[in-house]
């Protein structure tokens, strides 16, 4: 079962497992569906099946993500789940060497990448969405003066208040409450800069 905390990772082998970017497109897949096989996973992800459980298998062995209960009757096919409710990265893990520093910077730059390019496909997409729906999408930039402190403390409301609504949307989608309910990606970034 899938754990309700959140996982950090810590370790530069976890990190350079993660930092593969078909597993994170697979693990992000896995993050929506909550299950999937490894065939679901490939046709989403225009992938040979094989390829597709290498890298699922590769994310298990460093505890990304599970083995889920059977949900078909296909006892052949196995079944997924993240293992944590959400993944963390912290600079101060990876900042005592420079091996670690640089696959730190890589992963957090093709992470952005896939941000991006879900963006760009959300923008080229737009005319295809409800009025509704385009109304309710937004894009901003905020720019504050803040100390370390108080950028800290916005980012834990932050996630705090996305929690209770990513909450609520699982247990009403759990209960049959799907009507009207999309993915929907929240990218935040918050980090110093000097002009």
């Amino acid at each position: 079962m899938t754990s309700n905390e959140s996982r950090r990772i810590s370790d530069l082998d976890t990190l350079k497992a993660f930092g593969h970017p078909l597993r994170m497109k697979l693990y992000r897949l896995l993050y929506i569906s909550r299950k999937a096989t490894a065939s679901q996973l490939a046709e989403q992800v225009d992938e040979a099946v094989s390829l597709v459980s290498y890298h699922l298998r590769k994310l298990a062995d460093h505890g990304l993500i599970e083995e889920a209960e059977q949900q078909g009757t296909d006892g052949r096919e196995r079944w997924w789940q993240p293992a944590s409710k959400r993944l963390n990265l912290h600079n101060e893990d990876f900042s005592d060497a420079p091996e670690k520093v640089a696959t730190h910077a890589a992963v957090g730059r093709l992470v952005f990448d896939q941000h991006v390019e879900l963006y760009r496909r959300h923008l080229d997409s737009a005319q295809s969405w409800s009025p509704e729906w385009r109304s309710a999408s937004s894009g901003s930039e905020y720019l504050a003066r803040l100390t370390a402190e108080e950028l800290a403390a916005l980012g834990q409301e932050m996630h705090e208040l996305i929690d209770r609504y990513e909450e609520r949307g699982r247990a009403r989608d759990e209960a049959g409450d799907t009507e009207g309910r999309e993915n929907v990606a929240l990218h935040l970034y918050a980090f110093p800069f000097r002009s």
